[in-house]
């Protein structure tokens, strides 16, 4: 469960630091700018994924070594 908790935080962190690329440095990388529904909060949901990856990483540390 530890691993599987340690691989969704790292695509969550991974596609959030994609999303805020594609805003600020318009790189067209990742999978947030083509969700249609969050077009114009491409900011927001990236940074919601880097909070996510973050509570995953802390989920799994607590998890002990299963």
């Amino acid at each position: 469960m530890k691993e599987l908790l340690g691989l969704l935080g790292f695509f969550a962190l991974v596609q959030g630091v994609l999303g805020l690329l594609h805003e600020f440095a318009d790189w067209h990388v990742g999978l947030v700018q083509r969700i249609g529904f969050l077009d114009g909060h491409e900011v927001y949901a990236s940074v919601a994924l880097l909070v996510l990856a973050f509570a995953l990483f802390a989920a799994g540390e607590s998890r002990g070594s299963d």
